[in-house]
């Protein structure tokens, strides 16, 4: 049984591999001509630096876990039924049956692979790739001057005794030092309290409160006959105590998707704990779950493959197939995320759904293809 392992893991791992540098070429063929524009741009924080072709380069490069993350589950689809249909187009597939690989112990053969690409999906998906995009974004901002998502930027929120806190971060730099801050403080009542509008801060490492420079402050008192009279002052520094970290904003600032597992449960806990909607964190998180497992889902959908009986054709119309069954999956994928959260759906629901799908359709085609006939 070993050497039958050694054989069948050894053509898909091979195959897989092929595949998966075939797709990280195209992709970052691509990432690279996006990047084209920004050739030759000055620094913002040092007009003496340029963005030149060794940055782009570096920059497309730490996108590259990024890219194995999202790809690897179609290029274990399509690298296994690339090897288990030329297994089968020279008979040593039929070889390996006639010497006892049934129909289960194939199943649970392909399972064990299955696992280990799990493993190496979610490695890669929950501690390299979010490591290389953070360096990644920081090596723009050091050129660009900044991580921002969107105009408005990244908006926390906190509570704080009888006041809840609105926060806005327009961007933060490549320093970790935060851009158009903008705060604003409420009652318990829901009324407005004070607003403070800082040019730049800086996260305190060791007491976490945010230095800030430039404010402008304004407070809002209401007197006996329910009248309300503004002050406002300007200060050149001002410290604010609170418990947002600079961890926090910087996954605010991140795409979801480009967290951590551990980091998006934690942000998810805070968003609820301040009564903020965390539906699309909940979705991406629960993907995030999910998506290693979609590996499984891949080695069962090829085996089914290794039963067909041709001789002399059919292998490039098998591994077309296995293209699109992969392409349908990604975009499934996504297409879920997006209506699970316009509809507001279960987020392990809209999550798991592709997967669930694709699992029923590939124990559907093993039971009838291989069991039945």
């Amino acid at each position: 049984m070993k050497t039958l392992r050694r054989l069948i893991y050894g053509e898909i791992l091979v195959a897989v591999g092929f595949v998966l540098l075939a797709f990280l070429a195209l992709f970052l063929f691509f990432d690279f001509v996006d990047e084209l524009p920004a050739l030759g741009k000055a620094s913002v924080l040092d007009p003496s630096r340029v963005y030149g072709l060794p940055q782009a380069l570096l920059y497309v490069g730490l996108l590259l876990p990024s890219r194995v993350y999202e790809l690897l589950p179609i290029a274990v689809l399509i690298g296994a039924v690339y090897a288990l249909v030329r297994l089968a187009q020279g008979s040593e597939y039929t070889i390996l049956r006639t010497s006892g690989l049934g129909p289960w112990r194939a199943l649970r053969t392909l399972l064990g692979l299955g696992l280990f690409f799990v493993a190496l999906t979610f490695a890669i998906g929950d501690y390299l790739a979010p490591w290389a995009d953070r360096t990644g974004q920081l090596l723009k901002a050091q050129y660009q001057g900044r991580i921002s998502v969107g105009q408005t930027g990244a908006w926390l929120k906190e509570r704080q005794e009888d006041t809840q806190y609105s926060v806005n971060v327009r961007a933060m730099d490549a320093t970790g030092a935060l851009e158009g801050i903008r705060i604003f403080a409420f009652g318990a009542d829901g009324r407005i309290r004070a607003t403070l509008s800082a040019q730049r801060g800086v996260i305190a490492p060791d007491s976490g409160e945010w230095l800030l420079s430039e404010v402008q402050r304004r407070r809002f008192e209401v007197n006996a006959e329910q009248q309300v009279t503004a002050t406002s002052d300007t200060l050149p520094t001002l410290s604010w105590p609170t418990g947002l970290s600079v961890d926090m904003v910087s996954v605010a600032l991140l795409k979801p998707e480009r967290m951590r597992t551990v980091d998006l449960f934690g942000y998810i806990q805070h968003l609820q704990a301040n009564n903020q909607t965390a539906q699309r964190h909940e979705i991406e998180f629960w993907r995030k779950v999910f998506y290693p497992l979609s590996c499984l889902v891949m080695v069962v959908l090829a085996l089914p493959f290794a039963y067909l009986h041709f001789r002399s054709s059919g292998l490039a119309a098998y591994v077309f197939a296995g293209v699109m069954i992969g392409i349908s999956f990604f975009l499934l994928n996504n297409v879920f995320g997006y209506i699970g959260n316009l509809r507001d759906w279960q987020p392990w629901l809209a999550a798991a759904a592709p997967s669930m799908l694709y699992s029923l359709a590939s124990l559907g085609a093993f039971g009838w293809l291989v069991l039945k006939r």
